[in-house]
Order: structure tokens, then C-alpha cells, then sequence
């Protein structure tokens, strides 16, 4: 995923724009005697004054009313140009302060850095504290923006490997492990700020991060962390060890994307999470010895998508999560050697494809999933090896499509589905070999599978007594 970095705020941008004074306190000033002169009008109207130079003279005290109402006019006329002029004086004031601040943010910014590059880790450490207390302390967005690119970027340098304990590299192995530590520090802080509520201080909530092709190989948690607004970036990450955590968090709006990343060790929780708005991808991602868990979320917006991903080991876990909104997309997924549960899953709204996903081996549970409403799409997938169940599953609404998938190998099991709403399609499927059973189900057979049962080349179709045609 590229990052679509939102424009902030030139220099241009942020300087004062004021109009000259004597132009203010002329518009000002005109402005006080229309208003007067409307004032005036409106009591004489009021006061039934209008025929007055008709009927009688102006005696002193009406004159000297109107004197009053003369001066007054004029003092509110000053008091409207005071009030300009110090609005004025208020906006330069917090112009230069603005200015004085970003010139210190710019000297400690840049002594930060220079604490960046030092050949001591400790000095290293120090700059990390330094720039994540820049970015809390930041004059506006766009300062606290850069400080944030800059410990990004730092995770993104190529750092040397661990050359083990050997004893004859002892002292590269602990040059090793305190620049680990900088950089563990660095997602700590990362995580710690995405915690705290938007719009409050040393919140970076709508921030973009780019952590484009980083190594995590340790603990970090993200979890109760809110993804509200921005881009998060970790396309073509690569997570080696520890738990990252997601538990808890909440995705809004904004787009977070692990596009093309491999997760080979460790694990990845997502455990009661909420996706309510926002664009998570995992497109081309590849599992191939860590575990993915999504258990009890919430799926109730946004979209989802694993498009071309590889489940080659390990495994996912859906268990008890709710779909009832989002769009979430398997399409051209691979399952090759992997767990994948969806047990006890909820289907009430939204789309859930599997298009065209081909299932190889390892297992795909969705025993006692219930399908309520919404799409769950399995067109033209593969069903080429392994287990995938759908014990005890309950069709009670919405669409569930098998069309134009194949049963070539492994095994398929309906075995105690209900089938007793909605519309459950097996229109023009292949079964060529392999196991599928639907054995103890209830309720009336899908549409279109006795038709691809009869043409079936292979016998390996189990279906209820009650779906079977009688003998003649």
C-alpha cells in the first residue's frame, strides 16, 4: 500500500494574515456609524419622532439627548476601533510566539537527531525520549508529524544481525542487543501514544506511521489503541518473534495495511478488536510459522481484505467473531498447510469472500458458525486437499454460494448443518473427488446440488436420506 500522506501546513500557511490598519479602522469605523445610524432610525420610528420638525421646536433637553446619544455613538465607535486594534496586537503577539516556539522546537529537533546518529547506544536512547517528547511538545501537526517520520525512519535502517553468544563475538553480541533495545523503545513509545484518547496531550492519534519493511522481533502492544484517522503502514514488514497485540483496538476510519508482510514467527493478536470504519489489508501477506488471532472481534465496518494471502503453517483463529457490516475478502487466498477457525462465528451482515481461494491442506473450520444474513461468497474456489467442516453450521439467512467451486481431494463435512433459511447455492459445482458429506443435515438440500450430485463422475458425495430421491 502506498501512504497517502495528507498535506500539512506550509510556512506560507501559517503566517499572519491581516489586513493593514489603516483599512481595518476605516471599515471598522464606517461599520459603527451604520450601525448607530440604523439604532438611531429605528427608536425615532419608535418613539413616533419622525414628524417633529413639523409640530413643535426642539426644546433643551431633547437636545441634549441627542448629544448624548452623539457621544455615545462616538465612544462606541472608539471602543469598536480599541477593540480591533488590540485584536490586532493579539494575533502578532501569538504570531511571534508561534515563530519563538517552532525556532526552539527546530534547535532541539535538530540535537535530537544529531543524538540519532551517535555511535553509543545510550546516546541513541536518549534521542528516542528526546523526539517522542518533541513530537507531545509539538507547536502544530506538521512538527509533530516529522518528528514521528523520524523514528519511523530510524526502524527502517538496516541494522546488523546477532552474531550469537559465541564467546569470540561477545562484545558484537551486546553491541547487538542495545541497539535491539533502541529500537523495542522506539515501538514501545509508538504504542503507548496510540493509547491515549485523540486530541489529548502525547496523543498521536491520526498520525501516519511508516513502518514499511521494519523487523519486529519483539513484544509490542497496541492493545485498547485507537486508528481513528492516518495511515499506518507495515507493508513488507516482517514479524520474526514476540506477540504484537492488537487486543482491544479499535479501527475507525483511516487505513492500516500489512500489505505483502510475513509473519514467520511468534504471533499477532487482534483479540476483541473492532473494525467500524476503517481499511485493513493484509493483501499478499504470508503466514508461514506464526499465529494470527482474531478471536471475539467485531467486524461491523469498513473493510478487511487478505486478498492473495498464504496460510502456509501455523495458524488463524476467528473464533466467536461477529461479522455484521464489514467487507471482508479471502479472495485467491491460499491454504496450504495452515489452521483456519471460524468456529462459532456469526454471519449477520456485510460480505465475507473466499473467491477463487484454493484450499490445499491443514483444516478450515466453520463447526457451529451461524449464517443469519449477509454474503459469505465461495465462487470458484478449490477445494484440493485437507479438512474443511461445516458441522452443525446453521443456514438460517443470507447468501452462502458454492457456484462454480470444485471438490477435487480432501475432505468437505456438512454433517448436522441446518439448512432452514436463506439461500444456501451450489450451482454448477464440480465434484471429481474427495469426501463431502452432508450427512444429518436437516432442512431442504441447497439449491443446485442434486443437480451437480447427478452429474458427479465421483460417488463421493454423502447426502441425508431425506434428499435422496426414492428408488423406483
Amino acid at each position: 500500500m502506498t501512504v497517502n500522506r495528507r498535506p500539512h501546513p506550509t510556512p506560507d500557511d501559517r503566517e499572519l494574515r491581516l489586513w493593514k490598519v489603516g483599512r481595518a479602522l476605516t471599515l471598522a469605523f464606517v461599520a459603527a456609524v451604520l450601525v448607530a445610524g440604523s439604532i438611531f432610525y429605528g427608536l425615532v420610528e419608535l418613539l413616533d419622532f419622525k414628524e417633529i420638525d413639523s409640530t413643535a421646536k426642539l426644546d433643551a433637553k431633547t437636545l441634549f439627548d441627542l448629544v448624548k446619544l452623539s457621544f455615545g455613538v462616538v465612544a462606541g465607535a472608539g471602543a469598536l476601533v480599541a477593540l480591533v486594534v488590540a485584536y490586532r496586537r493579539q494575533r502578532v503577539d501569538e504570531a511571534g510566539a508561534h515563530r519563538e516556539a517552532t525556532r526552539l522546537h527546530t534547535e532541539r529537533f535538530s540535537q535530537a537527531v544529531d543524538k540519532l546518529g551517535s555511535d553509543s547506544p545510550a546516546v541513541r536512547l536518549g534521542g528516542v525520549h528526546a523526539l517522542a517528547g518533541l513530537a507531545d511538545d509539538a507547536p502544530d501537526d506538521s512538527l509533530r508529524q516529522t518528528c514521528i517520520d523520524v523514528l519511523c525512519a530510524y526502524l527502517q535502517l538496516p541494522f546488523t544481525s546477532d552474531p550469537g553468544d559465541d564467546p569470540t563475538h561477545q562484545e558484537e553480541h551486546h553491541r547487538y542487543l542495545a541497539f535491539r533495545k533502541v529500537r523495542h523503545t522506539i515501538l514501545r513509545l509508538i504504542g503507548d501514544h496510540y493509547r491515549r484518547p485523540q486530541g489529548t496531550h502525547r496523543s498521536w492519534q491520526g498520525c501516519d506511521l511508516d513502518l514499511t519493511g521494519v523487523t519486529v522481533g519483539c513484544d509490542v502492544s497496541f492493545d485498547g489503541a485507537t486508528f481513528s484517522d492516518g495511515t499506518v503502514s507495515f507493508d513488507g514488514a516482517t514479524f520474526s518473534d514476540g506477540t504484537v497485540s492488537f487486543g482491544d483496538a479499535k479501527f475507525s476510519s483511516g487505513a492500516v495495511s500489512f500489505r505483502g508482510a510475513t509473519f514467520s514467527s511468534g504471533m499477532v493478536r487482534f483479540d476483541g478488536a473492532t473494525f467500524c470504519g476503517s481499511r485493513v489489508s493484509f493483501s499478499a501477506a504470508v503466514f508461514s510459522g506464526s499465529v494470527m488471532s482474531f478471536p471475539r472481534v467485531a467486524f461491523s465496518g469498513g473493510a478487511v481484505a487478505f486478498n492473495g494471502a498464504t496460510f502456509a503453517d501455523h495458524g488463524v483463529t476467528f473464533q466467536a467473531a461477529a461479522f455484521s457490516g464489514c467487507d471482508v475478502s479471502f479472495m485467491h487466498a491460499t491454504f496450504s498447510g495452515s489452521s483456519v477457525c471460524f468456529e462459532h462465528a456469526a454471519f449477520s451482515g456485510g460480505e465475507v469472500s473466499f473467491r477463487e481461494a484454493t484450499f490445499s491442506g491443514g483444516e478450515v473450520s466453520f463447526r457451529e458458525a451461524a449464517f443469519s444474513n449477509g454474503e459469505v461468497l465461495f465462487l470458484g474456489a478449490g477445494f484440493l486437499g485437507g479438512l474443511v467442516s461445516f458441522c452443525d453450521t446453521r443456514f438460517s439467512g443470507g447468501l452462502v454460494a458454492f457456484n462454480e467451486a470444485v471438490f477435487r481431494r480432501g475432505e468437505v463435512s456438512f454433517r448436522g448443518a441446518a439448512f432452514s433459511s436463506g439461500m444456501v447455492i451450489f450451482h454448477d459445482v464440480e465434484f471429481s473427488g474427495g469426501a463431502v458429506a452432508f450427512r444429518e443435515a436437516t432442512g431442504l438440500a441447497p439449491r443446485g446440488l442434486m443437480a451437480a450430485v447427478s452429474t458427479s463422475v465421483s460417488d463421493s458425495v454423502t447426502l441425508p436420506s431425506a434428499w435422496q430421491a426414492p428408488s423406483p
